[in-house]
């Protein structure tokens, strides 16, 4: 498999880095899983390193606005469309960060590709799974997270249960 094929929702590896949203797009904001931490690349700014020992929960994504009902908001649908539509709305993974405690939002730029609901979910299920077995620090671990996508990434589960499942097998857990 090669190196930028390898995706599973707006995560994908690039170059050998793990990357949440469009990390080609000059100027955009996108996400990096580095050893260290969660690096935000921001298009006006230096970015912003969070280290994992800093993130208590992670585990929710949405697409097209901060606080859809579902994880799809109205304009992520937009990017299902053909034509100047795709490609250009947000995402954004929320967590809750200690020492200061806050809640916290890391904005993402979206791919041209849409990203289907059973990917988005898959995305969902690792990242809760991982931070709920208290190894967020393995998302910064890339030989381990590209075993993991390689094992969820042709998986289409239907239900819930089918899809914990699945993270739970493609994590060795």
């Amino acid at each position: 498999m090669n190196d930028t094929g390898v995706s599973l929702g707006p995560l994908e590896r690039i170059d050998g880095r793990w990357t949440v949203g469009e990390s080609r797009k000059p100027g955009g904001t996108w996400l990096e899983f580095r050893a260290e931490g969660l690096y935000q690349h921001a298009r006006d700014s230096e970015g912003q390193l969070i280290p994992w020992s800093r993130i208590m929960i992670l585990g929710r994504c949405t697409i097209g606005a901060k606080y859809p009902r579902d994880s799809y908001g109205v304009k992520a649908l937009l990017d299902a469309l053909p034509g100047p539509w795709r490609g250009h709305g947000r995402g954004y993974l929320h967590m809750t960060l200690r020492h200061p405690y806050e809640d916290w939002q890391a904005p993402f730029n979206l791919h041209p590709r849409w990203y289907s609901p059973t990917e988005l979910e898959l995305f969902q299920e690792l990242l809760a799974q991982t931070n709920a077995a208290g190894e967020t620090h393995r998302l910064g671990d890339a030989d381990w997270l590209s075993r993991t996508v390689e094992g969820l990434a042709g998986q289409r589960p239907w239900t819930a249960w089918k899809i914990r499942d699945a993270v739970k097998e493609a994590r060795g857990a």
